[in-house]
């Protein structure tokens, strides 16, 4: 039975290793939903403003899971309190998924609120951090300031009619995006946990790998027991699995906690921030699978389909490379250095892949695994 604890600095030393939490586990399920729902919009409308507007609400749903993250890693104490709160947060997020299923003009009202509360949840979590922990008393005073200023501007983009909403929401995200540059000194030292933060990182990975799993599912699901079909599946089942192979056989986390003799570098931040388009590409792949999966030996795919699946790959890719190339300095530099450029090396085929073939989606996914398993063969090898 949780009890009432003061929170506490939860970040260990180099030599200690800590695990997610069970709330932490269920705690992302409500951002399975919400992804799940976000997809389904991709699904229905592949064009330039469905792709922008998937990225943006991407955006929004990551940033709120990673600054949950960011708490918990250093001041998780687990209590009744925190329980209580990370329930309303999830409350929150479940809100937004609903929104998020309904038309726009009834979507973003109700999204906007979500979002503020989820916000203010967050900082009445580092209010209590403030109060109770004071060797971090400067750096939550910064987060307080700047998250408050940012959950204010989310909170009167309730009022505010569409489509000036969606400029009153990027002046909120980018003053929550500042927040922490600005304090980056006082986050210096409160370094990260390197083997808890890193592992939340990985299980949002395979949080959204699992979409893809489900789209193979759903699309499925939606169309008889043809060949085409069954090997459009399993290329789907094989597509994922060799993503989730090239990232988890080279993931190395101890680069989020910046090392001493290092009074700059960006490979922290960009370990960190490369996270988000990868997940986005991710949960794109998981869209054209169910969508090439429908049209398995129906019909050609069409030009917007093909290039989610190609582009999804490839910016996966390129978000694989520039996490190798931050690891640089973790581990041995020849490896990382090699690594990402198997991945960068992948790219230019995914691209002709895209532009010669366009008959058959068994043919992209033939040609989209092909490079992939190119690439782990290539990883292998080094």
């Amino acid at each position: 039975m949780a009890r009432i604890a003061p929170p506490r600095l939860q970040t260990m030393g180099d030599g200690g290793h800590r695990t997610a939490s069970w709330l932490e586990l269920f705690y992302d399920l409500s951002f399975v939903v919400a992804i799940a729902v976000l997809g389904g919009r991709l699904l229905a409308d592949t064009s330039w403003t469905g792709l922008w507007s998937f990225f943006g609400y991407f955006a929004l749903l990551w940033w709120l899971w990673a600054s949950n993250t960011f708490y918990a890693d250093r001041y998780d104490t687990d209590d009744l309190f925190y329980r209580l709160w990370s329930a309303a947060q999830m409350v929150a997020v479940l809100v937004m998924a609903a929104s998020l299923a309904h038309g726009p003009s009834e979507s973003t009202t109700v999204f906007a609120a979500g979002y503020a509360a989820a916000r203010l949840v967050l900082l009445a979590l580092y209010y209590r951090v403030y109060r109770h922990v004071t060797e971090t008393r400067d750096l939550v005073s910064g987060y307080l300031i700047g998250f408050g200023s940012a959950a204010a501007v989310w909170t009167a983009s309730v009022l505010v009619p569409d489509p000036a909403r969606f400029y009153v929401w990027g002046v909120a995200l980018a003053i929550d995006l500042a927040t922490p540059w600005v304090v980056r000194r006082q986050q210096a030292t409160v370094p990260l946990d390197q083997s808890h933060l890193p592992e939340r990182f990985g299980l949002f990975v395979i949080l959204v790998l699992g979409e893809s799993l489900a789209a193979v599912v759903s699309g499925l699901s939606h169309i008889g027991w043809s060949t085409s079909a069954l090997m459009a599946t399993i290329l789907g089942v094989l597509l994922a699995t060799l993503l989730w192979w090239l990232y988890f056989d080279n993931a190395e986390g101890s680069v989020v906690r910046r090392r001493s003799v290092e009074r700059r570098t960006w490979r922290p931040t960009g370990w960190i921030y490369t996270h988000l388009p990868l997940a986005a590409a991710l949960a794109i792949v998981g869209v054209a699978l169910d969508q090439a999966i429908l049209s398995a030996g129906e019909e050609p795919m069409l030009t917007a389909q093909r290039w989610l699946l190609v582009g999804g790959v490839a910016l996966a890719l390129v978000c694989m490379a520039v996490i190798q190339i931050a690891s640089i300095g973790q581990s041995p530099q020849a490896v990382n250095r090699a690594i990402a450029i198997n991945r960068l090396a992948g790219v230019p085929f995914l691209v002709l892949i895209g532009l010669l073939v366009q008959t058959d989606p068994l043919w992209v996914l033939v040609g989209a695994t092909g490079v992939l398993a190119a690439v782990l063969t290539a990883d292998m090898a080094v």
